[in-house]
């Protein structure tokens, strides 16, 4: 045996005695609320708050950085699950990496947790109607426009629907509804141009 192997066996030996001894030490995990384990772990993942994470998210967003964005709000959502602000934002931006069907599920659970969100039946009805699933993308729509009927966003994906149903009509309605509402709303205008 040459001089360097011997002194990497003499290494190698060092370290595994020094693993040994560490393991050694270590104590078994005791049992405790598993609720707390949860929260300790989620905790001990990052020191930032869920608000901090969130707002971590939102920068992330606005550059584009969606994975970065997602990252950060499922990390928000392990240290504060139920939080339908941090599920519908997840919905979001799966949405916007046109994995809708995780989107859903997604927007499903902000709805378990907050029915009364106008922006969520949005985006809901968006990837219904997107889907073809037309029956579940008004009824999403009519939901919004009860919790606000004072959107013009709401009105115009409702014209955008009634397109796409071949309901002409109720579209133009939808259509100047938004632009009663905004009349700088140049998209509804637009839209209403091209069906009148």
């Amino acid at each position: 045996m040459s001089v360097f192997q011997l002194l990497m066996l003499g290494a190698s030996a060092f370290f595994a005695f020094k693993i040994y001894e560490h393991i050694q030490t270590l104590q078994e995990p005791q049992e405790d609320d598993s609720s707390e384990n949860e929260t300790k772990s989620a905790d001990a993942f990052s020191p930032f708050s869920p608000e901090a994470l969130v707002q971590k998210a939102d920068g992330a967003f606005e550059e584009k950085d969606f994975q970065k964005a997602l990252a950060l709000l499922n990390e928000a959502d392990a240290k504060e699950p139920h939080n339908s602000e941090i599920l519908f934002k997840i919905g979001y931006i799966l949405q916007q990496t046109n994995d809708n069907e995780e989107a859903i599920n997604y927007y499903k659970k902000a709805l378990q947790e907050d029915g009364n969100n106008e922006f969520i039946h949005n985006s809901m009805a968006s990837i219904y109607k997107e889907n073809g699933e037309f029956t579940s993308a008004k009824m999403h729509l009519k939901t919004s426009l009860e919790l606000d009927d004072e959107n013009p966003i709401t009105y115009y994906n409702f014209g955008n629907l009634c397109v796409e149903m071949k309901h002409i009509e109720e579209a133009k309605e939808m259509y100047k509804k938004a632009l009663e509402i905004n009349p700088e709303l140049v998209e509804a205008e637009e839209e209403l141009k091209k069906i009148s």
